[in-house]
């Protein structure tokens, strides 16, 4: 058993969770045992299985419950695309480099890290100029930086036997999207308001990747494009239904003033008071806040940054971050844009294509509201809000909700010997083919075993004894409190579903089957 000890010495957060990853299965380095590669990660079993269950959580709440279609682009994408899009132009960072041991960094993180201010959409010569008067040295052996310059995030290649034909793998999922607009409103025979949906891996050459899974030159996005008529944007579809919800919002006056914690203004409220450009995008920054809560992050830990003018692109309506207070500052994990009609009459005029689409008002080109949230750092974000050091137990657990934990349920057997191993693959099957994430565990005391199961944040442990072989009653116990209760072998299926949904808890369960028996 390798449980964590919690006396054992003081590590940082990130580390901690880093340790039980690799541990436990949730991620580790990509040819870990070549000595992997800076920014790129092998999500294992574990991991897996939360990455599926929060997408399916997004397919269901974003996608199925909307007017939209999912596609699936391609990873590899013309030159030509991001010329039109600006990327090759406008995709970059600011590198400075050591003079004496060469490394590389990303100037306005030299400055973050080392100054505690935010350095986001400044020029390289006014980098240089905060570096120069702070005397900030290279990190890696204190030597001096060279002038900043930028440097492109796109991963480049040539395709095909001829050289020059020359492509990049996406560094996100939208072009695909704004490219097939066309074909995917005629094909689908789309009206205004719509969304286009798609999951997928983008690849960015980070010129510093760092912190575990938060900054990595590999991952995926869940992005929507929605295409609104210029009339709709103050009017979209069911915002009466959120309109009431409250939205921590940090501004820019808050931020010009050196405010961190945001103000709490109802959707409709921000944009009445044009905190927020329309309805629109309040209308999915409210369920972004939804779906956060909903698979384990702590509400009070999320804000929506208003993007300064520096760091907002010129085309854009209004930037808003959903940013999550992390052990390590404050960090953005998804980004909506109001991208206005930029993409697709860039690509309209680059392309010669004819971008409108048929609305009442007659062709238009529709205005966008982007919506993009990364996986990997959701995922992250889930692990710190969920993680446990509790004086109640010896071994350090995660209090995952349902809705994201790898596995509902794990089956052991009190015993290996007459019978019970048996008896509980037989359990262990029954809630397989019921359609739960089941785990089977019969390794070691079952105390040890239900550590384990805390540890990877498993809600419930059935347990087979000898009372089972003689009444076919089986025990829960609940990880969050660690209670036990009986429940009848057939009654088990019902039983997680109740409890798995929320619906009961342990004791009002318990209290249901002793009145169907009464």
């Amino acid at each position: 058993m390798e449980e964590t000890s919690i006396s054992e010495k003081k590590q940082s957060l990130l580390d901690k969770i880093q340790d039980v990853s690799f541990r436990r299965g949730i991620a580790y380095p990509t040819g870990e045992i070549y000595g992997g590669l800076s920014g790129a990660f092998d999500y294992g079993p574990l991991g897996t299985l939360m990455r599926l269950k929060l997408i399916n959580f997004w397919r269901e709440y974003f996608v199925k419950d909307e007017n939209h279609f999912e596609v699936e682009g391609s990873l590899i994408i013309p030159e030509k695309v991001f010329e039109a899009s600006g990327h090759l132009a406008k995709f970059n960072d600011p590198l400075v480099q050591c003079k004496s041991c060469k490394s590389m960094f990303r100037a306005d993180k030299i400055i973050e890290d080392k100054l505690d201010q935010n350095a986001d959409g400044l020029s390289p010569e006014e980098l240089d100029k905060i570096i120069s008067k702070n005397k900030l040295k290279c990190p890696s052996c204190e030597g001096d930086f060279m002038n900043a310059r930028e440097f492109n995030l796109m991963l480049k290649t040539e395709v095909g036997s001829v050289s020059g034909n020359v492509a990049y793998l996406r560094p996100e999922t939208a072009q695909n999207i704004f490219t097939s607009f066309k074909r995917i409103s005629h094909s689908m025979r789309a009206k205004l308001p719509f969304g286009v949906a798609q999951v997928g891996k983008v690849y960015r050459n980070e010129i510093s990747p760092r912190q575990f899974i938060i900054r990595v030159r590999e991952f995926k996005q869940m992005e929507l494009e929605v295409f609104f008529a210029e009339e709709q944007l103050d009017d979209p579809p069911r915002f009466e239904e959120l309109a009431d919800e409250l939205l921590p919002i940090l501004t820019r006056e808050q931020q010009a003033k050196g405010i961190e914690e945001p103000i709490l203004i109802s959707a409709a409220d921000a944009v009445k008071k044009k905190i927020l450009p329309n309805a629109a995008m309040a209308y999915y920054l409210v369920k972004e806040k939804i779906l956060f809560e909903e698979v384990g992050v702590n509400p009070e830990l999320i804000r929506f940054r208003h993007m300064l003018p520096k760091e907002t692109p010129h085309y854009s309506g209004g930037n808003f971050d959903l940013e999550v207070k992390l052990s390590i500052g404050w960090t953005e994990v998804v980004g909506n844009a109001f991208r206005q009609q930029h993409d697709l009459t860039s690509h309209e005029k680059a392309s010669k294509t004819k971008m409108g689409i048929q609305h009442t008002t007659g062709n238009v080109i529709p205005f966008v509201i982007e919506p993009s949230i990364g996986v990997g750092r959701t995922m992250y974000c889930v692990l710190e809000s969920c993680y446990r050091e509790t004086d109640d137990r010896d071994w350090t657990w995660f209090q995952f909700p349902s809705t994201i934990a790898p596995y509902d349920v794990q089956v052991c057997p009190l015993m290996k010997k007459d019978g019970l191993e048996e008896k509980a693959l037989e359990i262990f099957e029954e809630l397989k083919s019921e359609g739960f994430e089941t785990i089977f565990d019969s390794s070691g005391k079952i105390g040890k075993r239900y550590a384990r199961s805390d540890e990877i944040g498993t809600p419930y442990c059935v347990t087979i004894d000898y009372d089972t072989l003689q009444d076919d009653t089986v025990t829960i116990r609940d990880r969050d409190t660690m209670e036990q209760i009986r429940v009848p072998q057939e009654e088990l299926p019902d039983a997680m579903v109740l409890l798995l949904t929320g619906e009961y808890g342990l004791k009002e369960l318990e209290d249901l089957l002793k009145e169907s028996t009464e």
